[in-house]
């Protein structure tokens, strides 16, 4: 695996693209497909994340498959502009202020939306915040949707049990490794471009690390910030992909989760941790260009990617047989 002139991991088919927001931030993200629907991808929260590490997989196939894909690095990750004033204050809320600004910038009304761990939990706030632009969504491995579970019923280990970065991609491998299935697979060019990432993010990453705890001071953020009673009320199509063998927040977080999403259809794949989309990507791939193309996931996907029999089946996502 090479690298470009930007440092970034070299995958065919996945281009790089800068684009001026309306707040005045320079926004980085990869882009694939030149036509068709469009879809917005948010990668996960951990140091050196970004559209480039957590979507490179999914997003040239999407993209040779009838969808215009966009995968920004956001705010605090990756080629995110790093002048304070764009940082992400307030967390969650900034991010989904982001995501807004940022599909006006390159011109999308309507777009399909997912994201894997702190994408999901933004995709889960932009979609409260926004329904009227969110076609459909999905969500991989979110610690827990919003307060619709208590913090007593998380289960498992935490982020702050993990390896620390100390600057090296090293380190950057020891710190990631508990979210893939098979750490071993992880290249050392994506670790050089992570750690890269990451030191050039300390001081906006830092900031959003605090956001949900001013969001908590201010009760109209935490208003909108909330979920409990709004989210599981939400009219958009949505399906949420679970891991089983996630070591970051077990998959018994997802069952407790489930509980209180009625409207949402749960897998819960095989072999697949935090980050599935990488963990399982021919699996993950099937099931997003499937749903994002028909709204539904066919009888043989599903039953390939885990579909849950905690509850009965939503024939409006799943097919049945």
């Amino acid at each position: 695996m090479s690298r470009t002139e930007e440092g970034l991991v070299a995958v065919p088919g996945f281009l790089s693209r800068w684009v001026r927001l309306g707040n005045g931030a320079l926004a980085h993200y990869m882009t694939a497909g030149e036509s068709g629907p469009a879809v917005i991808l948010l990668h996960g929260g951990i140091q050196g994340s970004s559209g480039a590490a957590g979507w490179r997989f999914m997003a040239p196939f999407l993209g040779q498959n009838g969808f215009r894909v966009f995968a920004p690095d956001q705010p605090g990750f990756g080629h995110a502009d790093t002048s304070p004033e764009y940082a992400p204050i307030y967390g969650t809320i900034s991010h989904s202020d982001f995501i807004n600004e940022f599909a006006t910038a390159v011109g999308l009304d309507h777009f399909h939306l997912a994201g894997n761990s702190m994408g999901a939990d933004n995709t889960i706030q932009y979609v409260m915040d926004h329904p009227e632009r969110v076609l459909s969504f999905i969500l991989i491995a979110t610690m827990k949707v919003g307060d619709n579970v208590s913090d007593e019923k998380q289960i498992g280990p935490k982020l702050t049990n993990m390896a620390q970065f100390d600057g090296t991609a090293k380190s950057m491998g020891d710190m990631i490794s508990p979210i893939m299935y098979r750490p071993s697979d992880v290249p050392q060019e994506l670790l050089e471009m992570r750690a890269e990432a990451a030191n050039r993010q300390k001081a906006a990453f830092e900031v959003g690390r605090n956001g949900r705890d001013l969001i908590r001071k201010d009760p109209v953020l935490n208003a909108r910030f909330s979920t409990k009673g709004r989210f599981n009320k939400v009219a958009v199509p949505g399906i949420y992909l679970y891991g089983k063998d996630d070591v970051i927040a077990p998959v018994e977080n997802a069952y407790n989760q489930e509980e209180t999403l009625p409207n949402i259809q749960m897998f819960y794949p095989d072999e697949c941790g935090h980050q599935g989309q990488t963990d399982q990507p021919d699996m993950f791939n099937q099931v997003f260009l499937e749903f994002f193309s028909n709204g539904k996931v066919t009888r043989k996907t599903a039953d390939w990617a885990g579909v849950s029999g905690r509850r009965p089946e939503n024939s409006g996502l799943v097919e049945q047989s």
